[in-house]
This record gives structure tokens, sequence and C-alpha cells, in this order.
């Protein structure tokens, strides 16, 4: 269904993102942006925020390292009643090169696909602001 949104969102993850040894991030960021996403694909089809329900699946596929840049995508899948089902994907698009300096930094020829998961967000029809 082309008139279902999109959305998308690029960032840099920073030395705060670090958790583990290495200034490995933490699978539970990606996860935080996941539930921006939801939150905005809610607020364009139906004008509200919704509230995020469950994953039905979540793969960490690889590893995302504080200084890397992440490309974050999602898009409604199927819209029930009040319920809508999304798609997301988290692609690692660059990153530091400390091997060649302190600020060397460079985008992947080949983004790398680091999370993928599926997800429903609710929206009470007391809630939807746009006829569908």
């Amino acid at each position: 269904m082309s008139d279902l949104p999109t959305a998308l969102i690029r960032l840099r993850l920073g030395a705060e993102d670090a958790h583990y040894g290495g200034n490995l991030v933490a699978g539970a960021r990606q996860l935080e942006i996941v539930g921006d996403l939801i939150t905005e694909l809610a607020m364009r089809y139906d004008g509200d925020e919704g509230l995020f329900r469950a994953y039905e699946s979540v793969e960490f596929l690889a590893p995302v390292y504080a200084g890397d840049w992440i490309e974050a995508k999602a898009r409604i899948t199927k819209a029930g009643n009040s319920s809508r089902t999304c798609e997301f994907e988290v692609w690692k698009i660059g990153g530091a090169r400390g091997d060649i300096s302190d600020s060397a930094a460079e985008f992947l020829d080949e983004p790398i696909l680091t999370c993928r998961a599926t997800g429903t967000t609710v929206v009470p029809k007391e809630h939807q602001r746009f006829p569908h």
C-alpha cells in the first residue's frame, strides 16, 4: 500500500552511547531509535503518538560502536482498526577511522545491516485524527 508512511533517522552514535568495552553500543540503543521511528509513523498516519505494543521480532546482525553513523528506516506494512504493524532496519553507513587519525572518518561503500525488527503500535480509535 503506497499510502502508508515511512520514516528515516540518520545520526552519529556518540561516546555517551558506548556501553561495553571497545566502545561497543548496546542493542538497546538501536531499539530506542526504533521507538522514535514508530512514534513518527503513528504521528504521520494518525496524528497521535500511539503506544508501542510489542515487538514480533528483533535481530541484531552486526555490532555498532561509538563514532558510527547509522541510518534507521521504518515503514508501516499493515494498518488495522487501531493497530499498525511496522518493519524497521538500522544500517551502519559510516564511522570513525581511528587507524588513520583521531579525526578521520568515512562513509562505507556498502552499508551494513545491523538490526532488523518488526513491531506493532496501537492508536486507539478516539485518538486517530486522520480518516483512513
